[in-house]
C-alpha cells in the first residue's frame, strides 16, 4: 500500500471544502496519508479548518510582499517536499496539487528518487510540461463532478420507499463503485481490500450500522438492492467487481437534438457550484461521455465538439478563450 505526502497549492486548489475532500479521497483511494500540508492559507480558506483539521493537515500561511504581492509558497512547498523525501523512507508516494510549471523540476527529482508523483489541478492552471512530468496526472474539475454534478440514472432500479437508510446505501453503493473504478490494473478486489480503503475514507464506518453482521453481508445487499456491484465467493476469498450490464437501450437516457443543450447546461452549472470559472472542453466532454456514453456530435446535430462549444458561447452560456500556450478554455458565465 501507497505512503502519500500531500502537498497543496490552495490558491490553484480554491476555497471550497468539497474540492478538497475530492482530492482527499482521490489520494486514500490508492493509500495511506501519512503527511499533509497546505501553502498559501489566509481567513479566506476558513471553510477548509473544518477538513484540515480532521486530516491532520499542517498550515502554511501566506506571507505577500511587494508591490506584484508574491507569495512565499511555491519555494516552501519544493522546499518542504524535498526535505521529506530525503529523510523520510516511510514515503513512497507524493501528491502535488497545482499545475505550475515551476514544479516539474520537483517532480523530476522525486521521480529520479524513485517516488511517484501524483498531480492535481485546475485545468485553466495546468501547465502540459507539469502535465507530462508527473506519473499520473487528475483534473480538479473531473474529480469534482462526482460530488456535484447532476444524477442522471442509466437504468431504472427497483423501487422501494424512501428512508434515511436507504439515502445512506445509496451513498455507500455510490463510494464503492467509484473505488472500484479507480482501480486501473484489475477488475476486481478481495472485499478485505476494498474495506481496507472504505475505512481510510470513512474511518468511522461499521456494517453493523447499516444493519448486517458482516462486511460480505452488506455487500450482498448491495449488490442485490442497486445491481451496481458483483460478489462472488472464490475459494473462500470474496471477490468485488463492477458488475456489467447487458447492452440495451432501456432506461438509457440518450442526448438529441431536443435535449442536449439542458445536459451541458447542468453539467457545466455542476463545475461553477463547485468553484471554477474556466474549464478545459475535453473535460466537459469526458463528463457528458460518462453520463451518456453514447452521445455523439452527430446525434445531437453537430460535425465536431467545438460547434458545439460556439454554439453555446453563441447563447451566452460560455465564452471560449485561449491561454497562453493557445489551448482552448471554456470561460463560464
Amino acid at each position: 500500500m501507497s505512503k502519500y505526502a500531500v502537498f497543496v497549492d490552495l490558491e490553484n486548489c480554491g476555497a471550497k471544502a468539497a474540492t478538497f475532500g475530492s482530492i482527499l479521497e482521490k489520494v486514500k483511494m490508492r493509500g495511506d496519508i501519512l503527511i499533509g500540508r497546505v501553502y498559501g492559507y489566509t481567513e479566506g480558506f476558513s471553510d477548509l479548518k473544518q477538513i484540515l483539521l480532521s486530516n491532520t493537515f499542517t498550515v502554511v500561511p501566506s506571507i505577500r510582499y511587494g508591490i506584484a504581492q508574491k507569495n512565499n509558497a511555491d519555494i516552501q512547498l519544493v522546499v518542504d517536499a524535498l526535505e521529506v523525501a530525503y529523510t523520510n523512507p516511510l514515503i513512497d508516494s507524493f501528491c502535488i496539487v497545482s499545475g505550475d510549471s515551476d514544479y516539474m523540476p520537483l517532480v523530476g527529482r522525486l521521480k529520479a528518487m524513485g517516488k511517484y508523483v501524483l498531480g492535481i489541478s485546475r485545468s485553466e492552471a495546468a501547465s502540459t510540461i507539469f502535465i507530462n512530468a508527473c506519473n499520473e496526472f487528475q483534473f480538479l474539475e473531473s474529480m469534482n463532478r462526482r460530488a456535484s454534478a447532476p444524477a442522471q440514472p442509466k437504468r431504472q432500479r427497483a423501487s422501494a420507499a424512501p428512508s434515511e437508510e436507504l439515502g445512506d446505501l445509496a451513498a455507500l453503493n455510490k463510494l464503492l463503485c467509484q473505488v472500484l473504478e479507480e482501480q486501473a490494473e484489475t477488475d476486481e478486489m478481495y472485499a478485505s481490500e476494498l474495506k481496507n480503503v472504505l475505512m481510510r475514507l470513512r474511518p468511522d464506518f461499521n456494517e453493523k450500522t447499516y444493519g448486517c453482521a458482516s462486511f460480505y453481508k452488506l455487500l450482498q445487499k448491495l449488490a442485490s438492492q442497486f445491481g451496481d456491484l458483483r460478489v462472488k465467493n472464490d475459494n473462500f476469498n470474496v471477490m468485488v467487481s463492477l458488475a456489467t450490464h447487458a447492452d440495451s437501450d432501456e432506461g438509457v437516457v440518450q442526448l438529441t437534438r431536443d435535449n442536449w443543450r439542458e445536459a451541458f447546461i447542468a453539467q457545466l452549472a455542476a463545475y461553477k457550484e463547485g468553484g471554477f470559472d474556466r474549464i478545459n472542453p475535453s473535460i466537459l466532454k469526458a463528463d457528458i461521455l460518462t453520463t451518456y456514453p453514447a452521445y455523439t456530435e452527430k446525434a445531437i446535430g453537430f460535425k465536431r465538439f467545438s460547434d458545439v462549444m460556439k454554439q453555446l458561447e453563441k447563447e451566452g452560456v460560455v465564452k471560449v478563450e485561449m491561454d497562453d500556450q493557445r489551448t482552448m478554455l471554456l470561460k463560464l458565465l
